[in-house]
Order: structure tokens, then sequence, then C-alpha cells
């Protein structure tokens, strides 16, 4: 199922789940350090919750999204351009001050595009933030598992592969794209980002995963000329 399919699931999945204001939204905002009066670029803003935060800020928000559904929910709060990641072809270069994605790069076949073209809408010296799943959670076969002891331990499947696997959405199957740590910091520094922070959290769900990584966030720096 396409992702431009799945705004009614996407709706009924956020609405009475906390994640995003407890902890997604707050490490996006973290990581970005978004400044008054400055320039960004939300990739994949969905119905535009983050974006509202970042324009809390005093920050000025622009915003891509490939759902027409959440595009238009989204224009309420910052001006949104419907378009597919990662072709930012309609936006100049050095547009940005920064930019930012949340939950979209394991959705995105080519990810080594989307960190170049961040590059080039980017201006010298700008921030490129990076929420997502914690590569050690996507790869395929991976799944937390119960011993006889109750103690949850992490089966980390295919890790080292680039494979891709499908994920429920209510009655549809949603795909995640799945890249080791190395190959997104690779993808990032090939493109002229430099790194400047990395978060990692834990995730707490139907039992205690305080010991296992659920969320990756990286801050880079747009350090080198095209």
């Amino acid at each position: 199922m396409s992702w431009s399919e799945l705004a009614d699931w996407w709706m009924s999945e956020i609405a009475d789940d906390p994640a995003y204001e407890e902890v997604i939204t707050p490490i996006l905002l973290d990581i970005l350090q978004p400044q008054s009066g400055r320039t960004y670029l939300d990739l994949g803003c969905g119905e535009g919750r983050v974006m509202r935060a970042v324009a809390d800020r005093s920050a000025v928000v622009h915003g891509v999204e490939l759902n027409r559904q959440l595009a238009r929910l989204a224009i309420e709060i910052a001006p949104t351009v419907l378009g597919e990641l990662p072709n930012l072809g309609f936006l100049g270069d050095d547009s940005y001050d920064g930019a930012y994605c949340v939950l979209v790069l394991e959705h995105i076949v080519d990810h080594r595009g989307l960190f170049r073209e961040a590059a080039r809408v980017v201006k010298m010296g700008g921030r490129f933030a990076l929420v997502m799943n914690h590569p050690v959670w996507t790869s395929p076969g991976s799944t937390p598992i119960e011993d006889f002891d109750g103690e949850i331990l992490w089966r980390p499947g295919s890790y080292f592969s680039t494979g891709a696997t499908d994920a429920p959405a209510g009655k549809d199957r949603i795909v995640f794209h799945h890249r080791t740590f190395s190959a997104v910091l690779n993808a990032a520094a090939n493109a002229g980002w430099c790194l400047d922070k990395v978060i990692e959290t834990p995730h707490h769900d139907r039992f205690d995963q305080s010991g296992i990584p659920r969320l990756l966030a990286c801050r880079w720096r747009r350090t080198v000329e095209r």
C-alpha cells in the first residue's frame, strides 16, 4: 500500500497516541534547536503537527507531503507542497536555514537522494535533523522476545541486510526500508553533511523494553560546497 493512500490510518493511529507530544516532537526540537526567524523545511510533514511545534519557536516552516489528504490539513498550519520525496526540484538552491525529517526516511526507497536534495536546498552551515526508527528495530526478522524468566531480550534479525519489511497499517500494510546505522551516516557524509549530535532513546511498550533502542535522532551541518 502506498503512503499516499494511508491518511485515514495515520490520523486514527495518532489520534489517541501520546508518543508525538511526549517523545517524538521533543526529540526533534532537541536535535534541531529551531531558531527564531530562521526558515526550515519539513520533509514528509504529514498533517503538520511537528511543523506547528517548530513554528511555535517563532521559526518559519514549510512542508512537503506525499499524501493529498494530509497535505490539506498541514497547509492550515504552514505552507505545504504536494510532492514525493526525495524530489525537491521545485525548490531553489540554498533556500532554507535548515531541514528535518521525522519518521519518514525508513519509508523512502532512495535515502541517498534525500540527503543530497536536503544538502542542495539548505544553506551552507545550515542544519539537517533526522528522527527515525532505530535501525536495530527495522531489520528484517527483528523482534522483542520474552525468556522464561520474563526478561525482554532483542532478536536483531538480519541487521546487515538491506531488505524491507511490511508492517500492519490498519487493514493495509506499509513498507519499512531497513538500513544500518553506518549506511545512514555514510549517505549523509557523502552528501556533504557533517554530524554533530546523536540521540538514541529506549522504548516502553507492552512490556519493559528500556534496554532496547527505539528511536535514533541525528543532527548534521552542511559543510561542503556543491
